[in-house]
């Protein structure tokens, strides 16, 4: 596959988080793909892509939003390697990518895996996609006690061997730091 070129705004999602009894907002420079450029990529869910902004080279992972694009939140190394910020408008060159990093995995299920050694051996086998599907499987619910639920389920789905969720749309849009 060619690169896609494109250019695009950089914008502020700003989102009111509430984690237990405290709320904080949260607030994250993005960016949203045309949807001429995610028309080009290989699925409609989420993609692994590296590429370049304003020249500065990174790797992400791009999900989908509502609006038959996809999107993703630029992290404060990208921003600062490609001298951009909220509000700019970037070069892009992107291509999708097979090799998927290590998502960051949420405390409540890094507490789950510390706890149960069996469940931590299998995880570290499975590979970073199926982890990422796990994360956002558990992160795609606000309820505390089905995200309590669905640790204990993805427990005992790997000890069963199931290496990834079993009900998960992977074109959902979610936020692994929410």
């Amino acid at each position: 596959m060619s690169a896609i070129k494109f250019t695009a705004k950089l914008l502020t999602l700003d989102k009111n988080v509430k984690i237990n009894t405290l709320s904080a907002p949260i607030s994250a420079t993005v960016l949203v793909l045309p949807k001429s450029a995610s028309e080009k990529l290989p699925s409609r869910g989420m993609t692994m892509i590296k590429g370049t902004m304003n020249g500065f080279a990174f790797d992400a992972v791009v999900e989908p939003d509502s609006s038959g694009s996809h999107w993703f939140q630029v992290k404060k190394s990208i921003l600062d390697g490609a001298k951009a910020g909220a509000d700019d408008t970037v070069s892009m060159e992107i291509e999708p990518s097979k090799e998927w990093p290590e998502p960051r995995v949420p405390v409540d299920l890094t507490k789950m895996l510390d706890a149960k050694a069996d469940v931590n051996t299998i995880w570290k086998d499975i590979t970073p996609m199926a982890r990422w599907d796990w994360i956002r499987w558990i992160g795609a619910t606000k309820n505390p006690e089905t995200r309590a639920r669905r640790i204990h389920t993805m427990s005992d789905m790997l000890i069963k061997g199931k290496r990834r969720p079993c009900c998960f749309d992977r074109t959902q849009c979610t936020l692994t730091d929410a």
